[in-house]
């Protein structure tokens, strides 16, 4: 019989109630109501080889009780005295529209997450996942043969917060570990944020091409779709070349190798990461099937913790079938007949929260160098409005540097971060076409050299690009379309209250 871990049910409702708390406006207010927390097993029995009620879980069930099939009466009193008060349909009200506002954003507490203790509370398949990559790394020294876990998720469904919570602990525990990723931009900000001790254990995919065989115990690759096929570069002397592929590097360098993923923000020809190609590399070092592990994350934190809404996103872009193809209303999605409008919306939200809100655009304009004098030439130009793109010299600034909320982004600088809000000028690289009712890119309205050169396949990448852009946000995304065709198909599957 398959079997597979599970996280015990205390530790999941653990991850629940930490989740309203910190997700839900009410319990952040000053008369918030008193939440609690508990599991009933309704044909779970205490008395038949009762594992989940073992000595090592009575810390979490005193915390989080539990309830078995023999439990009624016992639960009964628990409810009786946390739901006698009264006014239970006032507080439900309170509770059911209540906005959800995440308090914890990423990148705000990653130095405290490497440096001193674990931040963030994980749910469902969060769990299992970490978990699971712990045990791992507890049995390496036993273990000789290497092991690999992928974990998947769309936007938002916490990959990077997984890659650092366990970067953390296995640091407290003594573990040698790395962190890589393919974006100079999240790298360097990582960097950054955890200060001179702890930079040098970011690293990019292409800092391991001379790595020695087993070196460091566990490597954690963030946005693993973002690997080339491999390091070498025409900037490299030829002694530093590699003849591996960079999976293969990746592979050769560690012990335990973690892949996040998600092979739907593939936005360059040269990325190649998937879940087949980690599989294939595996092959070559001998890695049986039984050492790979694969976890899918689709609990929803950003988007007003709306799967709906990438799914419907997802539908909208056709980038794959979808079990819901209707748009959720609970995330605030505002078309704009002008981006100066746009902005001016952007600049509100900053005002009321510094550093909370970005502007963003597909890769339609020229990128300019900073003028002599450092000043920003407005290269983003649409009627009226003009902005500068990011700092060329300083890019992976823009989105965390209050310098960043007057330039505007480009996907390269917004993939693996998260805002409040998010402003998308919905370029006219990538067009839906009413004829065919099809997606269409018309490779001569991009500047991305990179991208559009020779590639058959530059729709299905602009369609990526657009859905990293129109994913970054936790409260609202504002859009302005370049192209009326697609801003009336955008119209015509909205409710009408949001159009």
């Amino acid at each position: 019989q398959f079997q597979r871990e599970q996280p015990h049910p205390a530790l999941q409702v653990q991850g629940y109630y930490f989740g309203l708390k910190d997700f839900l406006k009410i319990f952040q207010e000053s008369n918030a109501p008193q939440l609690s927390a508990s599991v009933y097993l309704h044909n779970y029995s205490k008395f038949k080889n009762a594992v989940l009620l073992a000595p090592e879980y009575s810390k979490l069930i005193k915390t989080f009780p539990l309830f078995t099939k023999e439990d009624a009466v016992e639960l009964g009193r628990y409810l009786k005295q946390r739901l006698q008060g009264g006014k239970g349909k006032i507080i439900y009200e309170r509770f059911a529209t209540s906005s959800i506002r995440p308090t914890k954003r990423l990148l705000d507490h990653t130095s405290e997450m490497i440096n001193k203790q674990q931040i963030f509370n994980l749910i469902d398949e969060q769990i299992a996942a970490y978990n699971t990559i712990m045990h791992k790394a507890k049995q390496l020294a036993k273990v000789k043969q290497k092991s690999i876990v992928i974990v998947k998720g769309g936007p938002g469904t916490g990959k990077s917060v997984i890659a650092l919570e366990v970067m953390g602990e296995l640091l407290r525990e003594g573990k040698s570990v790395m962190h890589a990723t393919g974006s100079s931009a999240f790298t360097n900000t990582l960097r950054e944020l955890v200060g001179s001790r702890a930079r040098s254990l970011f690293k990019f995919f292409n800092s391991f091409t001379n790595a020695t065989e087993n070196s460091i115990d566990v490597l954690i690759a963030d946005e693993a779709h973002r690997l080339r096929q491999s390091s070498n570069n025409r900037f490299m002397h030829h002694e530093e070349k590699s003849n591996m592929p960079q999976i293969d590097e990746l592979l050769k360098v560690a012990k335990l190798s973690i892949f996040f993923i998600d092979e739907y923000q593939i936005v360059r020809p040269t990325e190649v990461g998937s879940v087949a190609m980690i599989k294939e590399a595996a092959k070559r070092f001998g890695i049986p099937d039984k050492e790979i592990v694969e976890f899918e994350l689709k609990t929803q934190f950003r988007c007003s913790g709306s799967d709906a809404y990438l799914q419907w996103l997802d539908h909208m872009l056709d980038i794959r079938e979808t079990e819901i193809t209707e748009f959720d209303p609970k995330m605030e999605f505002r078309i704009f007949d002008n981006p100066s409008d746009m902005m001016s919306e952007i600049r509100k939200r900053n005002e009321e929260k510094p550093n909370s809100a970005r502007i963003v655009a597909g890769f339609c304009w020229p990128w300019s160098s900073p003028n002599k004098d450092n000043s920003l030439v407005n290269d983003v130009k649409i009627g009226d409005f003009e902005m500068p793109w990011e700092n060329k010299n300083q890019f992976w600034k823009w989105a965390t540097d209050v310098s960043g909320m007057e330039q505007v982004g480009t996907v390269y600088t917004a993939q693996g971060f998260e805002f409040d809000y998010i402003g998308v000028i919905f370029g006219n690289d990538l067009i839906f076409d009413p004829a065919t009712n099809r997606w269409r890119a018309i490779p001569e309205n991009s500047y991305d050299s990179q991208v559009k050169r020779n590639n058959a396949n530059l729709t299905d990448h602009l369609k990526h690009v657009y859905r990293v852009l129109l994913s970054r946000a936790h409260i609202g995304v504002y859009i302005y379309f370049m192209d009326k065709n697609t801003e009336k198909y955008f119209r015509e599957h909205l409710p009408e209250i949001t159009k």
